[in-house]
């Protein structure tokens, strides 16, 4: 089997013009990034706006492990399987961020006969958003410290700064820094910690703004300090997000690129499932609705992160409502949450995987808590044998859902025909979505609800500091804001030792903070981290460019 590189290096690609006049779009609506990538103008939402929606499918997983569920591929395949049966459909996809390309993860683009291209371009700067982002959140930075500098006429607490610096790269080092030393003019001495640009305010506003002046309105509402007297500022009292909006007047525009096999996706913003919302665009997700019969879009990490967040943030604000989802998991993830090696998994374990598919019992049960028709889609990887499939099968079917096997990775759209009519038969089942919790519960409902049902939580243990938060949020108005969780991906736990379907035991809270630009509120559980580290041995390392430009190492 050729590696990801090769295959991506070896496709025949399309002029992007090509792609876009078979969607649809007019060549006025595309500006040009090179000869496979370009942006859709926010023009053409004004063209579209009396035609029909498509039909939206979201594509979600089992808890991730180490051996890896392929989520992005199935998504892929998905789209190219679509066009094998003759339907009209699109992907829509998050940018991969850089940190997770140099650190453990790789990309974010598929794999196998199922990816998007230019893979090594979407992977590195691509169309430049996560930049656009990062010089627009650390703008922010420089104008908070140097209002404190010239005089500080909003009585700005330094030690009640709460809005950070951002750079779009794992660096453990930045989590926790001092700023400002050196002679009088260098600024304030305060402590400043760093996030990843994925984890950031900015990105997440991006991706839930639609159009410039509502971008321009979110960046105003940025909760960024607290005066000497405990008074709230914003951004807008440091005027700000003029400017701000200013260095992202392209960023908010979707990317359209192509599959491994010509069919078109879309592939806009890209915030954390574990620390942010985990979803791509409304922007990017809209205009696919508009531009085909099917849109396929994905979330991030597996359905207790992703899915939950996708529905009960980005489809509460955008009034969106998905007719089909899509639970990918494989044998080798089930065995492993069974109990079985990394070693192991290539050999057939009937019980382990009837012990580790507790956790795609729990995945599909609090799928079902939202009212839509699913399909389990299996993506099948070499080692797995058929007496574990057809197990696989009958316990997805004793719980009432369909499950088909997906070879998009080795066949590409071929591989994934059965899984797209398993699918286009869902979408034409009765579907409503059905939010799990109201606007008007309060934070610790919103937060219990999720803990209890999605986490399997028995109860909350709050960390003084978190309960004080949430009393200053809702006191502030920001109450009725939807609840995202940052947590471990690994377990639907708090501690990603818990594999499987944990119980008896109680989620740590330990820090709650509002996005107010964003619009939810932001409740973190465990030990997780807003900043990530590299591990011992970076991906970095085996990454290379040769004289002609070619990289090789990405995957």
């Amino acid at each position: 089997m050729k590696s990801d590189i090769e295959i991506a290096n070896e496709a025949e690609l399309k002029p992007i013009q090509e792609i876009a006049q078979k969607l649809g779009v007019l060549d006025e609506e595309l500006e040009l990034y090179g000869k496979y990538k370009a942006k859709i103008n926010l023009s053409i939402h004004k063209r579209l706006q009396s035609k029909k929606d498509g039909k939206l499918i979201l594509v979600t997983a089992i808890s991730p492990t180490p051996a890896g569920e392929g989520k992005t591929t199935t998504t892929i395949g998905l789209g190219q399987a679509m066009a094998k049966i003759g339907k009209n459909a699109i992907i829509a996809l998050r940018e991969p961020s850089l940190g997770p390309v140099f650190g453990v993860k790789g990309g974010a683009a598929g794999g196998g006969y199922s990816q998007v291209l230019p893979m090594d371009e979407i992977n590195l700067h691509f169309t430049g958003d996560f930049h656009a982002v990062t010089s627009a959140n650390n703008l922010l930075c420089a104008m908070i410290d140097n209002h404190i500098l010239q005089g500080n006429a909003l009585g700005i607490n330094p030690k009640r700064v709460v809005f950070s610096r951002c750079l779009d790269m794992n660096d453990r080092a930045l989590r926790g820094t001092v700023i400002g030393l050196g002679g009088k003019m260098d600024g304030v001495v305060r402590e400043e910690r760093f996030m990843i640009t994925v984890a950031s305010e900015i990105m997440a506003i991006l991706c839930l703004a639609e159009s410039i002046s509502d971008l321009k309105e979110k960046l105003g509402n940025i909760l960024v300090a607290y005066t000497y007297d405990e008074k709230p500022v914003y951004c807008r009292d440091l005027n700000a997000q003029g400017a701000m909006c200013a260095l992202l007047k392209d960023a908010i525009k979707p990317n359209l690129v192509q599959t491994t096999e010509n069919t078109p996706c879309i592939i806009h913003g890209g915030p954390f499932a574990n620390i942010a919302h985990g979803c791509n665009s409304i922007l990017a997700t809209k205009t696919a609705l508009k531009l085909a019969d099917y849109c396929i879009t994905e979330a991030g990490f597996g359905a207790d992160l992703g899915a939950e967040k996708f529905l009960d943030i980005k489809c509460r604000k955008a009034s969106l409502s998905p007719s089909a989802v899509v639970l990918v998991a494989t044998v080798r993830a089930l065995k492993y949450n069974g109990g079985v090696s990394k070693e192991n998994l290539n050999v057939e374990n009937l019980e382990a995987l009837k012990q580790g598919s507790s956790n795609l019992k729990a995945h599909i049960e609090n799928l079902k808590n939202y009212g839509l028709p699913i399909v389990v889609a299996i993506n099948h990887f070499y080692a797995d044998t058929e007496r574990e499939i057809e197990w696989l099968k009958r316990f997805c079917a004793d719980l009432g859902v369909e499950a088909v096997v997906s070879k998009a990775f080795a066949e590409g759209g071929s591989g994934a025909v059965e899984l797209a009519e398993a699918v286009c038969r869902a979408c034409e089942q009765e579907s409503q979505l059905k939010l799990l919790y109201p606007d008007d519960y309060a934070l610790t409902q919103k937060i219990e609800t999720l803990a209890k049902t999605i986490y399997r939580a028995d109860g909350i243990d709050y960390a003084p500091a978190a309960l004080s938060a949430i009393q200053e949020i809702e006191a502030m108005g920001y109450g009725k804001l939807p609840v995202c969780v940052a947590k471990t991906q690994y377990s639907l736990s708090d501690d990603p030792k818990r594999l499987g379907c944990p119980s008896g035991y109680r989620m740590n809270v330990r820090e709650v903070r509002v996005s107010a630009g964003a619009g939810f509120v932001v409740v973190l559980a465990g030990a997780i981290m807003t900043m990530p580290g590299l591990p011992k041995k970076p991906a970095a390392e085996s990454i290379d460019v040769d004289e002609n430009g070619v990289i090789t190492g990405l995957f």
